[in-house]
């Protein structure tokens, strides 16, 4: 296919292999004053600007008594889904559920630092966390399950998920079931930046949280990017992006299937193969019109506006080491490594949120429950976040606890460091004073 974007790297100028890093929400200026009224609105008018923004975004008929999911409409969900969908989630919240659990934290450590002197950690849960689950292009329970599940485990006691509805004012069912199968019982009809002002702010329906997470469209990541200082924003994830590495030793048609997994999700995903084998590159170019012919009109639309635009396409590269240096500048949030000795390439790779190697491992297996969380940094935050986690969902507490016999030594050098600093009252509370009250 012509139309694709090849980009030969050794060719490029240094502003061209820029470009390539550059995502759909690099530039959110545009978003930031749309957003703006919009978190003004729901802070002020509550309720009601969430039916009114519900009517006019997404064409939903929601009322204020209708903003919250019923039990009813819970226990509907399950008679609405297919029992093998149903099936699907619970697979995906078990080996999800399995994972988190081996990830989580023990609750308190602490070592002794010097003869009677001890120090550690403690990891208690955050009180009030809400969910962001997408439903612009599409339903997406493996959200609610990626961000459900770890919360649960690690005890989160006050879960609420926020997400788009439908046109006729429900919640997707399989998101309602993924909700109650991972534990979570409250969810709330709205989506947008205008579920993210509700939670931060708290409306008459909507509980407000200390944290959001989980994936949204520039829309969403503008309005956390404006009420950070309100909520807790969570780990910056936007619009989808994946890179798909491919050495000599795969068919290109392989790496052209699995390159449109991602950018299937919409116009303002990202997806690149990164290949230094003109065989793969040409063979992917040959293959993706058999696989558009295959699936539907919509996500072929999608996934056509990534690859022939600006966001997406294949990069030949002139060596492996170029490959893994185009790799770890764009930080991709999925990555694939594509090889019959996937672990060969590893530790030439070290900035991306998550790797799945060999043909066996594609982006699809990630996505709907192999463990591992799947919501992930995006626009090259890979580079110092690594992906959602039970460590999310709980805080950290230095323990602190000296002995008397150890104290006089501690005391001592405490004395000489805040004498040094020139802070008296640090010096006095480790001084003979301390000692008359303490004998």
């Amino acid at each position: 296919m012509s139309d694709v974007s090849f980009h030969d790297y050794v060719t490029l100028s240094a502003e061209g292999k820029a470009d390539l890093l550059k995502r759909s929400e690099t530039d959110l200026s545009g978003f930031l004053d749309r957003v703006k009224p919009i978190i003004e609105a729901v802070k002020t008018e509550g309720d009601a600007a969430l039916v009114r923004f519900a009517r006019d975004f997404d064409k939903a008929n929601v009322t204020i008594d209708s903003l919250k999911a019923t039990e009813k409409e819970f226990d509907a969900a399950f008679d609405a889904v297919e029992k093998d969908v149903v099936e699907a989630i619970q697979f995906g919240i078990d080996n999800i559920r399995h994972f988190h659990e081996e990830q989580k934290p023990e609750a308190m450590w602490m070592k002794e630092m010097r003869p009677g002197a001890f120090a550690g950690d403690r990891y208690t849960p955050i009180k009030s966390v809400a969910l962001y689950i997408p439903r612009g292009k599409g339903a997406f329970p493996s959200v609610t399950m990626m961000t459900a599940v770890p919360a649960v485990v690690a005890g989160v006691p006050d879960l609420a998920i926020v997400t788009p509805p439908t046109a006729d004012g429900s919640v997707d069912a399989a998101t309602l079931v993924a909700a109650r199968l991972a534990g979570v019982e409250t969810v709330y009809k709205c989506g947008g930046a205008q579920a993210v002002a509700a939670v931060a702010y708290g409306t008459e329906t909507v509980k407000p949280a200390l944290k959001i997470v989980g994936p949204g469209s520039p829309w969403v990541v503008a309005a956390k990017r404006l009420l950070s200082c309100v909520i807790d924003p969570g780990l910056p994830a936007g619009p989808s992006e994946a890179v798909i590495f491919a050495d000599e030793t795969v068919h290109g048609g392989l790496a052209a299937l699995d390159l449109l997994i991602e950018a299937e999700h919409g116009p303002d995903s990202s997806a690149y193969l990164i290949t230094h084998s003109r065989r793969v590159a040409e063979e992917a170019l040959k293959a993706l019109p058999e696989h558009w012919a295959r699936m539907t009109e919509q996500r072929v639309e999608f996934s056509r506006a990534v690859l022939t635009g600006k966001y997406g396409g294949i990069i030949l590269t002139s060596s492996l080491q170029e490959s893994y240096d185009v790799v770890n500048a764009y930080a991709p949030e999925h990555l694939e490594i594509l090889s019959t000795d996937p672990f060969a390439h590893l530790s030439h790779i070290t900035e991306a949120a998550e790797i799945l190697m060999g043909p066996h491992t594609p982006v699809s297996i990630g996505n709907f429950g192999l463990g591992p969380n799947a919501v992930l940094p995006t626009s090259r935050n890979a580079r110092t976040w690594g992906p959602l986690s039970v460590h999310d969902f709980v805080k950290r507490s230095s323990i602190g606890y000296v002995t008397k016999s150890a104290y006089p030594d501690f005391a001592k050098h405490a004395r000489t460091l805040a004498r040094y600093e020139g802070f008296s009252s640090h010096e006095w509370a480790v001084s003979e004073i301390r000692d008359g009250y303490t004998g």
